[in-house]
């Protein structure tokens, strides 16, 4: 079975992109919870103030299934979604090579 990788953009509010970086930061420490998480990081956009990219990785279908169940991803998320400017944009992908990754 295939690994599962997927990227998501995500936009702050106007003036939110602090409170929003704080609550990603929240969001990774709560990851580490998750069984078939890999990867789970956020990256903010040098050009773009209060852009951000996640870069996941699981090991499975059931693993990204699982992905934002437990009551502390959730409320991670919730934290986070108050600062969005709208749906994150996310793309589901499967790696083919990789350095660092053993897919």
């Amino acid at each position: 079975m295939s690994k599962i990788s997927v990227i998501a953009k995500l936009t702050a509010t106007d003036g939110a992109a602090a409170d929003l970086e704080s609550a990603l930061a929240s969001l990774i420490e709560v990851a580490d919870e998750e069984t078939g998480l890999e990867i789970y990081s956020v990256h903010r956009v040098n050009d773009e103030p209060g852009t951000y990219w996640f870069f996941e990785v699981y090991t499975d279908d059931d693993a990204v299934a699982a992905h934002g169940k437990s009551d502390a991803m959730k409320a991670a998320m919730g934290a986070v979604a108050q600062h969005l400017s709208g749906r994150p944009e996310v793309t589901r992908m499967t790696p083919v090579a990789a350095k660092g990754l053993a897919i």
